[in-house]
């Protein structure tokens, strides 16, 4: 469960986004982890971290408002916005077909359950070398 500041932390960074005329395309928690330096930034010491990465689309005039807006926010510790290379992006297709299906139907459910199949565990086996088990059961 994400803890509340953080919850308003992202609201915020979305709502900045939205009020430039932004998409959010993706959001990705990468979890919190130990910062690989103590950083101080507005004052305070920081150790540790949440990473996330969001991937939008905006107009390039709004790229510098939300640098400083981001800046400002006390609750950010680093930002970074970089432009993602057009030839690297994948293609969007509509899956809403797909995603109404029931699950037994949906391809990545399916996936799922190969990959499940496949990861499943053996029941034990004994590793005696002899064909019967030597203590009593």
């Amino acid at each position: 469960m994400p803890r509340p500041e953080l919850i308003s932390v992202l609201k915020r960074t979305a709502t900045a986004i939205f009020d430039k005329g932004g998409v959010i395309r993706k959001l990705d928690n990468l979890g919190t982890k130990p910062l690989p330096f103590k950083t101080s930034v507005h004052g305070l010491v920081h150790r540790t971290g949440s990473y996330f990465v969001v991937k939008f689309d905006t107009p390039p005039a709004t790229v510098e408002d939300l640098e400083e807006e981001y800046g400002r926010d006390v609750d950010i510790i680093r930002k970074r916005i970089y432009k993602a290379d057009a030839a690297l992006q994948e293609p969007v297709s509509c899956t809403l077909h797909e995603e109404m299906l029931p699950p037994a139907y949906r391809k990545d459910v399916q996936k799922m359950l190969a990959t499940a199949a496949r990861n499943k565990k053996k029941g034990f086996q004994y590793n005696t070398g002899l064909d019967y088990y030597p203590f009593q059961k």
